[in-house]
């Protein structure tokens, strides 16, 4: 590593000021836009969708690098520790997401049925199938689950975070050992919450439909865009002057494998998805499936079945595209658009059944929601080594080669 620069000093601070005033701009001229110029004065239906589509993609990113903390210390690797600082700093960001879903989780408190049609007792009482599943939608024990992913996720992301850089200077093995022992326990957490966090804040837009595989559909999607969003952070910083000799182009190689494997899990997943409810024909749950194969809604299915998975299956194939870095952010940035369509495909049907819609405010909660994400990643990053310097397997990563 030599004199290689390892912090972001000064550009930290400017950075997360920066993408804080963005981000804020950004939000408030969404929710004044569509208060004024929407479907009608006052009328947030298409703001809160918006707004929590916009959210679970951005949740999504930092949910997948805790993923990735987690596994690489249950599995005790050794080739990512010069990228897992990167990825711990991904998911620093969770008690500000936590602070984000406000807006989503109080009006449904509330009583509110602007997002979930449950919220609303008076409906849910004249609907047999929701009365039945009452007890689960009740509005208290919905912020209760919610306040409990939260919690789960904060605490396993502070832990792994902050006993790496305590590691830094100290250089204790134990701290190595301790984060190894809680791994496993942690991806069990994790698959828990993330699976029911999934069902609560997306799959309930539509409560009469269910899919038991949901959370895996969710869970395989936040992995594809953690991946690439780490790879354009480690090829940004590299940019900037850092991170050259520590992240190499072996690491790039073993960041783009898991990145082509994801993109076929999601395909998988999706395709038993559809498959199992389209064979089993139960109108309760071929409902769901229905808009999303009728009119503009068909088309976007057919573009995220190529720009999310036929293509970038052609695309990451070849070895020489994981080893070329501009190939390899070409597509990692190509993956991020198409996550986002997958979360605008998952939630805003339940706002536009007839046709997707597509407004400035989709792009402003996009860029409010990711800047003030960006900030507080900045924030974690200030001060701090972009890579665990106290790190045992540290040398083991730096030498590592692909076979």
């Amino acid at each position: 590593m030599g004199d290689e620069q390892l912090t972001l000093g000064g550009a930290a601070r400017r950075l997360k000021f920066a993408f804080c005033l963005i981000g804020l701009v950004a939000l408030a001229g969404s929710f004044a836009l569509e208060w004024f110029y929407g479907g009608g004065h006052g009328d947030l239906r298409y703001f809160m969708h918006s707004y929590l589509f916009n959210y679970c993609y951005v949740l999504s990113i930092a949910l997948g690098a805790l993923f990735f903390v987690a596994l690489q210390h249950a599995c005790r690797a050794g080739w990512s520790v010069t990228v897992r600082r990167l990825s711990e700093l991904l998911a620093a960001p969770l008690p500000l997401l936590a602070v984000l879903a406000l807006p989503i989780i109080v009006p449904a408190l509330l009583g509110q049925s602007t997002l979930y049609p449950w919220a609303n007792s008076a409906a849910v009482a004249k609907d047999e199938l929701l009365s039945h599943k009452a007890p689960y939608f009740c509005p208290v024990f919905f912020g209760l689950r919610s306040l409990g992913y939260f919690v789960v996720w904060w605490l396993l992301a502070r832990f792994f975070l902050l006993r790496s850089v305590q590691q830094d200077g100290s250089g204790d093995v134990r701290l190595t050992l301790r984060m190894q022992r809680l791994g496993g326990f942690a991806l069990v957490l994790f698959a828990l919450t993330v699976t029911f966090a999934s069902f609560d804040w997306l799959m309930s837009l539509n409560p009469r439909w269910f899919s038991t595989i949901f959370g895996v559909y969710y869970f395989s999607g936040a992995v594809v865009g953690f991946l690439a969003a780490v790879i354009l952070l480690a090829m940004s910083l590299q940019a900037g002057g850092r991170l050259e000799a520590s992240i190499t182009v072996e690491h790039y190689h073993d960041l783009g494998k898991l990145l082509f494997a994801f993109v076929i899990f999601w395909g998988y997943i999706a395709f038993s998805q559809y498959l199992l409810i389209w064979y089993a024909n139960i109108p309760e749950e071929t409902d769901w499936y229905l808009v999303r194969q009728a009119g503009g809604w068909a088309t976007v299915s057919l573009v995220l079945l190529f720009v999310h998975l036929l293509i970038p299956f052609f695309g990451l194939l070849s070895r020489e595209v994981k080893r070329r870095k501009a190939l390899l952010g070409f597509w990692a940035v190509w993956l991020l658009v198409a996550h986002w369509i997958d979360l605008y495909w998952l939630v805003m049907p339940s706002v536009a059944p007839a046709a997707p819609p597509l407004r400035a405010t989709d792009i402003g909660c996009l860029l409010g929601i990711g800047c003030l994400y960006l900030a507080a990643i900045f924030h974690a990053a200030d001060g701090r080594a972009l890579v665990p310097v106290g790190d045992p397997r540290l040398a083991e990563s730096l030498a590592f080669e692909n076979s």
